[in-house]
């Protein structure tokens, strides 16, 4: 068990940035279920950005997080598909959820889904970007954070 007291009152700077562009139009569940499905990318392959596993003062232990916050922002279709081709010109670690993806029930169909689309007309209504956070922030240019 851990003891050692949270003392450093000292902001914690993070030179990279996790962040989840939303489209505008999608419904508040939609919101949810989008945001978890990209966040889940991130950390399956980026260890880098998964902390430490938890415990609570009786030994308990829970699963790791991410280790810094995750920015979520929201914007047109049109700033989606900017911010795409700009997270590909920048070859950022990425991760997209189609409107197909709404129709489909697991993950083969996911896939099968994202596959038959070209990249120019995927109907992107999320994208999770990681990486510096200059070119994260460049990405997004244009989207607003989520109210």
């Amino acid at each position: 068990m851990n003891t050692e007291p949270m003392t450093n009152p000292e902001p914690i700077r993070f030179d990279t940035k996790i962040a989840v562009l939303l489209r505008e139009d999608l419904e508040p569940w939609q919101r949810l279920i989008v945001t978890a499905f990209l966040v889940s990318g991130l950390g399956s392959r980026l260890p880098e950005v998964i902390g430490d596993p938890y415990e609570d003062a009786d030994g308990v232990a829970y699963l790791p997080m991410f280790r810094q916050p995750v920015l979520v922002f929201e914007g047109t279709k049109e700033t989606l598909k900017a911010a795409h081709t700009r997270a590909l010109s920048r070859a950022l670690p990425r991760a997209l959820f189609t409107a197909d993806l709404f129709m489909t029930g697991n993950d083969r169909d996911n896939r099968a889904a994202v596959r038959a689309v070209p990249t120019a007309g995927l109907d992107l209504v999320g994208l999770a970007v990681y990486g510096p956070r200059n070119g994260v922030d460049k990405v997004l240019k244009g989207a607003r954070m989520h109210p």
